[in-house]
């Protein structure tokens, strides 16, 4: 009894393509108790076809040489596909078709080639038929190893060679298999699929070796794919032996956990791929059908990660042969003998195991068990090949019949003529697919993906995982069956194989120099840049109005910042306008009820009326400071300040003018009357606004003020701003109020002592102190600032500057008129003392 490590699961999976219904598993068991199982070889057979019948029992006695089960799955095949044609009413009829498998059929070509029907002495020799008046043509069916030059009719199977291709050297040379130049494509779709850009390869040193490279190659650049080692395994076994720990340590010191291996399976690669197996490296194998190989370690563990990605040609399941082995001796070719010979095929949903996965499943099922189940036994690539050559014969055999061919040569004059209707045969065989010689070599294989696993005692379990076609669209040339892959390994992801680990969003590749293109540092995107991908080999710049996150995966919009009503500071600078706007209104009126009393004659009461207007328009006037700006505000915003700020700091010089020309009105002799009753003082007013209109109309020509945006100065921020446009025109019209402010303050400050009780020189010395204060302080804050804090700096200034004139000259004066209005009288006009 042989105890089988796993259970298979019964689950339910869906309707991947079309030909895909269930889920397509194999297993098998190693040849033998004592040895891994051997990688199967070429056989060579002679094909002819006998004027008599031939039953299925004769086929035993070709199969007598063959003392063991090594590459007896070959003469099988080959006997099946041979039944199949014989018992063909439409194809050669009253004939069949025959084989000889001679002695030492799968040993070395020099001692088989003596023994093989065409050699010369033998020429006179047909195998299983004697037939001296008509001398049928002999075919030759080998594997690729044996291929000759001499002039035979010769059909091989096994993987294609492209130096057999040469027509010159190999004029009658047929190769069954398909091209395998789609062969790098299809890995390397298989290699994007999982991700994996660090791969080791492993191939022979020789022709095939060296255009599967170049081939392989080209298509790894194309997709950034890069080799972590590549091995070129010598041909000669001795040069191998020499070198062999170098190719140890070469695939043992390689962090990939991909490694294709091609080349022929009995080689020294082979030599070297039993080592590496041997001791215990672990790695997904990629390669081709050939190398779908079991061992036989009873100490080997269930790794559903690791094993073998097999690309096998695509074709139709054949039905029918396991019964047509069993009956040509079912007591020698039972159920457990077939299992050492090939894959058994059988429906993976049949289980009693309850197991979730394949990695999950006990080791109690017994060998018993399975023999309980139906399977068939699968054809091989080889075998499909060997099939499609037999059949390939009897066409060209039989459309040469048909016509009636015959030039009289005999033996030879039958293989020429064979020849030229084998060259242009082209059929349909028993499962649908057309074959047709005249194109072989210009067709590109089509695979189905298989994943292998080595289990104890032995075993071999085989899952379809996914079929490529280069037939279809781009990028619709793979196709990957994720639920039986999770069903098989619990996963849907195989094991990574990078070179570095990929460079996330907000990361961009760095690559050093003279290192692979797989191999690369991830540094963060410079400032203001963004990557929103993996492995990107530059990141994207934001644009003006945006700005990176923190982890620069993706670009933000900016905020837009100006001194607005919602922000706190906009909106207490507003109500701080609105309010000290409303309470001037509050005084001029209270001026203008009392427009009679004394001290609102005093100092010309048009001039006060002149002053308050112009206060409210000063306090006004930060509301065009506040809120988005646009072309029209930052023109008005300077315009309107430096226009009401000069009428408010020349009516002060005209109330301070007025003063003073009222002291030396009084004095004995003077002629200065006529400047007071004319409202002389009145006409600074008009002059002083003209100077700054004229100032104002020059810069609007020279440099207007217009919209600034600020992108850069703050991070993450957008600062719009009014850009003053001349810097000279605007601090010419600081200077010009500082000029007038500073010539009221000297006049009032001299007119400071007269006499009067009603003088308001010391009132206007105070407010132009502090005007001038203001201003003087606002310049250094000024240009210390940036951006809406610049904007509340100047907006501050304008209040506080009109404040100040305000407070100063009109508060002492509603204090008198509204809490002391004794005071407010002609009698106290009289008094002498101060005020």
């Amino acid at each position: 009894m042989f105890t089988l490590t796993f259970l298979f699961l019964p689950v339910s999976i869906p309707l991947l393509v079309s030909s895909f219904i269930h889920p397509s598993c194999s297993w098998r068991r190693n040849q033998n108790e004592d040895k891994d199982g051997d990688l199967v070889t070429g056989c060579v057979f002679s094909l002819a076809a006998a004027q008599w019948p031939i039953e299925k029992g004769n086929f035993n006695n070709d199969l007598i040489y063959i003392k063991t089960t090594e590459n007896k799955y070959f003469p099988l095949a080959l006997a099946f596909s041979l039944d199949e044609v014989n018992r063909n009413p439409d194809l050669l009829p009253n004939m069949s078709f025959i084989f000889e498998f001679p002695e030492g059929g799968c040993k070395t070509v020099s001692k088989l080639y003596s023994r093989m029907p065409f050699s010369e002495k033998n020429q006179q020799f047909l195998p299983n038929y004697n037939c001296k008046e008509k001398t049928m043509c002999v075919t030759v069916l080998s594997g690729p190893d044996w291929a000759t030059s001499a002039k035979i009719l010769q059909l091989t199977y096994g993987p294609f060679h492209p130096i057999l291709s040469d027509h010159e050297k190999f004029p009658y040379l047929y190769q069954m298999a398909p091209k395998d130049t789609s062969l790098p494509l299809a890995m390397v779709s298989l290699m994007l699929h999982f991700s994996w850009n660090w791969i080791g390869l492993a191939i022979l040193d020789n022709d095939q070796g060296t255009q599967f490279l170049s081939h392989l190659r080209r298509e790894m650049e194309k997709n950034t794919v890069c080799f972590a080692f590549v091995s070129m395994i010598p041909v000669n076994m001795h040069v191998y032996m020499s070198r062999a720990e170098v190719y140890y340590t070469q695939i043992m010191t390689s962090s990939t956990n991909i490694v294709i291996i091609y080349g022929d399976t009995d080689s020294t690669l082979a030599v070297s791929f039993r080592m590496w197996e041997s001791l215990g490296i672990k790695r997904i194998w990629m390669t081709t059908s050939q190398w779908d190989v079991t061992t036989n370690k009873r100490d080997l563990t269930l790794d559903t990660y690791y094993g073998t990605l097999a690309f096998a040609q695509h074709h139709s399941e054949i039905s029918g042969f396991k019964k047509f082995v069993q009956t040509l001796n079912p007591l020698k070719y039972s159920d457990e003998y077939l299992t050492r010979l090939g894959w058994m095929n059988f429906n993976c949903e049949v289980s009693p195991s309850k197991c979730e996965t394949l990695k999950n499943c006990s080791s109690n099922a017994s060998l018993q068990w399975l023999m309980r189940q139906p399977f068939g036994m699968s054809f091989s690539d080889d075998s499909y090949d060997i099939y499609n050559a037999v059949y390939t014969v009897a066409h060209a055999v039989h459309e040469m019949l048909l016509q009636q061919v015959d030039d009289g040569k005999g033996h030879y004059g039958n293989c020429l003529k064979l020849h030229s209707f084998l060259r242009k045969t082209h059929f349909k065989n028993p499962v649908g697919e057309k074959v047709n010689m005249n194109q072989r070599e210009n067709q590109q294989g089509e695979y189905d993906i298989f994943q292998i696993w080595n289990l104890p005692y032995g075993f071999g379990f085989k899952v379809k995982i996914g079929e490529y076609s280069p037939y279809f669209p781009h990028g619709q040339q793979l196709n990957i069956y994720e639920d039986v892959i999770e069903w098989s390994t619990g996963n849907r992801q195989m094991l990574p194989s990078v070179c570095s680990a990929d460079c996330g969003p907000g990361f961009r590749k760095f690559l050093q120099e003279g290192i692979a293109a797989c191999c690369f540092d991830c540094i963060p995107c410079p400032e203001n840049e963004v990557s929103n991908e993996t492995n990107v080999d530059k990141c994207v710049r934001c644009p003006e109005d945006q700005y990176s996150n923190r982890e620069q995966d993706q670009c933000i919009h900016k905020a837009v910042i100006f001194l607005n009503y919602e922000d706190p500071l906009g909106m207490a600078l507003a109500l701080m306008a609105l309010w000290f706007s409303a309470f001037t209104v509050l005084i001029f009126g209270i001026f203008v009820k009392h427009h009679d009393t004394p001290i609102v004659k005093a100092n010309n009461r048009n001039l006060s009326y002149i002053l308050l207007i112009s206060l409210m328009f000063c306090f006004l006037c930060p509301l065009l400071f506040i809120g988005q700006p646009n072309s029209a505000t930052c023109v008005m915003q300077q315009i309107t300040f430096g226009v009401v700020f000069t009428v408010a700091v020349s009516t002060v010089l005209a109330k301070t003018v007025t003063v003073v020309l009222a002291f030396k009105v009084t004095a004995p002799g003077r002629k200065l009357r006529f400047y007071l009753t004319s409202g002389a003082p009145n006409y600074i007013i008009g002059i002083c606004t003209l100077i700054q209109i004229i100032l104002s109309a020059i810069w609007l020509g020279v440099s207007p003020p217009s919209i600034e945006i600020d992108a850069h100065s703050v991070h993450g921020q957008i600062i719009i701003v009014c850009d003053k446009g001349s810097v000279t025109a605007f601090y010419c019209v600081l200077g010009y109020h500082g000029s007038l402010a500073f010539g009221s303050f000297i006049v009032a400050f001299l007119a400071r002592n007269l006499p009067d009780k009603f003088n308001e020189a010391k009132l206007l010395t105070f407010s132009m102190l502090l005007f001038c204060s203001v201003w003087i302080t606002f310049l250094p804050v000024y240009h210390s600032t940036k951006g809406k804090a610049m904007v509340a700096v100047e907006v501050f200034s304008i209040l506080a500057s009109s404040v100040g004139l305000l407070g100063c000259i009109f508060f002492p004066k509603c204090y008198i008129i509204l809490l002391r209005p004794g005071r407010n009288s002609l009698q106290k006009l009289k008094e002498k003392t101060s005020f």
